[in-house]
């Protein structure tokens, strides 16, 4: 009875909030609750910049307790920032046979609390989350390696955006069949067959969210929260590289779960020691109902495949494409795609890798241009973007991991250079690895060319591929989409037939596409609530974030009838 004037309380809190985001997901429109500008926090409870830094600061070296997690038998990690910085955060060991069975104790009452009062305790997490925005831009920043602006608003408001959108879908699901309903059946001169129904949405069990080391807000909440809305308990298995932000993520929700009247178990972390990789353990374990993933296409087809227990949601790798066939912008264009394949080095599952672009040239609003005259062209748009030191480290952020700058290292070596990548210093952070992007030319036509093109480079690499014509270019998207997948596609052309082949290969393949971008919309970013990340529909994701498909299947609705 104690939790009731809460939940009451939740409730009213968060209905407005809820109803916009049910509006927003059902126009498209843009909307957002999270501002994105760092001076928008400081009041109303949230943290300003300094509060903000000297609470990431205060973790930094120290344990992150939470608040008796049952099963704990070690503290664990080792997270040292691409920046350079050892973070020495320690984080609980759970004993996987203590903690699953606890985190099962609480799921009857979640699941009996019904889908408007589960979203409103997800809304209340999502909002103290939003408060320490500041705190946890510092966390993505020197766990992913984003630079802090980015860091601040991809792992900030636009992953809590992410999160809010899927406990709307989740919600909308859930409601779709009504709580109760009286069945009465007309027996001509007999009285009427009479019956009452209750609809329940029932969780599966336990969710399971994989975490990945670039994006790990962005990419964690929406598997979380889409999980938790419906009903499920939530097990957090952050990367290695990138506990901190998730870890303060389960520690905010269990504090909202307990103040709400119900067991903070029902969200929890599994942090691993060195090498011990649990992931797959975790994946087969019986307890595990849904599995929620983004990474390697290996690991993601090993999930498929073995995780048979569980319904799995898997982001992978794809090799983004983009035509260049024509503009009548062609400054525009090539500041637009200097800007995308800059950004975060490249270490975004979006990020354009391939530009097709015909051998014989493109027709622009400056003349026809020559296919190595568009490739430098889009070189010196690189260098002029990022030929400021202090203006380059803001937009590459720091190389994430070693494997990337191997394969940054390597690439120069697969054909012609059109860019070479430099190195950066960052006079903030020396131990930073920052590297510009490369550009290297290849024969769309050759078969020893194919192996690189045809294949992610997940990182500051891309590829301008000459092709034969525009028809060679649409069969070559279209091959790729198929056999290698994609979570983003682009093109540029002023020519209306061009625009509507591309469009059918996209339809067809289950690609999203942009067309023409050239201001400050760019091709390898999504707006939630209106844009869909990913269409489920190709190898690169078996799931769209966010639509209903991505919900509906984390619960079922089980039916009771009593006779009237």
């Amino acid at each position: 009875m104690a939790a009731e004037p809460t939940a009451h309380e939740l409730i009213a809190k968060h209905r407005s909030t809820l109803d916009q985001a049910l509006e927003a997901i059902r126009t498209r429109a843009y909307w957002s609750p999270h501002p994105e500008h760092p001076k928008a926090y400081g009041e109303h409870g949230s943290l300003d910049a300094a509060a903000g830094k000297a609470a990431f600061d205060a973790l930094l070296g120290n344990r992150l307790d939470l608040t008796d997690q049952p099963g704990t038998d070690d503290w664990v990690g080792e997270e040292v920032s691409p920046y350079g910085i050892e973070l020495g955060v320690t984080y609980p060991h759970a004993d996987l046979d203590v903690l699953l069975p606890a985190m099962k104790a609480g799921q009857p009452a979640w699941r009996d609390a019904g889908p408007e009062l589960r979203a409103a305790v997800c809304l209340e997490i999502l909002k103290r989350i939003s408060d320490r925005t500041h705190q946890f831009a510092h966390a993505v920043m020197h766990t992913s390696g984003q630079a802090f602006m980015m860091a601040f608003q991809a792992g900030g408001p636009h992953a809590q955006d992410r999160g809010l959108e899927a406990v709307a879908y989740a919600y909308a699901e859930q409601v779709r069949t009504p709580g109760t309903a009286e069945w009465s059946k007309p027996q001509g001169k007999r009285d009427p067959l009479v019956l009452t129904k209750q609809f329940t949405p029932v969780p599966r069990g336990i969710g399971l969210v994989i975490g990945c080391n670039t994006f790990p807000t962005w990419n964690g909440y929406p598997g979380l929260f889409a999980s938790l809305a419906t009903g499920n308990a939530v097990l957090v298995k952050p990367h290695p590289r990138a506990v901190l932000p998730l870890a303060l993520t389960v520690r905010i929700a269990r504090d909202v779960l307990a103040e709400a009247g119900f067991d903070p178990n029902l969200v929890a972390l599994a942090a691993e020691r060195p090498g011990e990789g649990i992931a797959k353990t975790l994946a087969t374990r019986p307890e595990i109902k849904i599995i929620d993933y983004t990474g390697s296409t290996a690991f993601g087809d090993w999930l498929e495949a073995n995780a048979r227990q569980a319904q799995v949601y898997t982001e992978k790798a794809g090799v983004n494409t983009v035509i260049v066939h024509s503009t009548d912008d062609y400054k525009g264009m090539l500041s637009n795609l200097a800007f995308s394949l800059s950004l975060y080095s490249g270490q975004m599952c979006t990020t354009p890798q391939n530009l097709l672009i015909p051998r014989d040239g493109i027709r622009t609003d400056e003349g026809p241009k020559t296919f190595d005259e568009v490739t430098a062209d889009l070189a010196r748009a690189v260098d002029g973007l990022l030929g400021d030191d202090a203006r380059a480290n803001a937009l590459l952020g720091a190389i994430v991991n070693p494997d990337v700058k191997a394969r940054l290292e390597a690439a120069a070596g697969l054909g012609e250079v059109a860019l070479a990548s430099r190195e950066i210093t960052n006079p903030e952070f020396p131990d930073a690895v920052v590297r510009t992007p490369v550009i290297v030319k290849l024969d769309g036509a050759k078969p020893d060319d194919e192996a690189a093109y045809m294949s992610e480079c997940f990182g500051p690499v891309s590829f301008a591929v000459a092709v034969d014509s525009l028809d060679d270019a649409v069969g070559l998207l279209r091959r790729t989409v198929r056999e290698k997948g994609a979570m983003t596609v682009g093109a540029y052309t002023a020519d209306a037939e061009a625009e509507r082949a591309v469009e059918e290969v996209c339809l067809e393949e289950s690609a999203q596409l942009s067309f023409n971008l050239t201001s400050g919309v760019y091709v390898n970013q999504t707006a939630a609530f209106s844009d869909f990340h990913g269409s489920g529909g190709n190898p690169a994701a078996n799931a769209a974030l966010c639509d209903g498909a991505f919900v509906a299947n984390r619960f079922r609705v089980v039916e009771v009838r009593r006779q009237a």
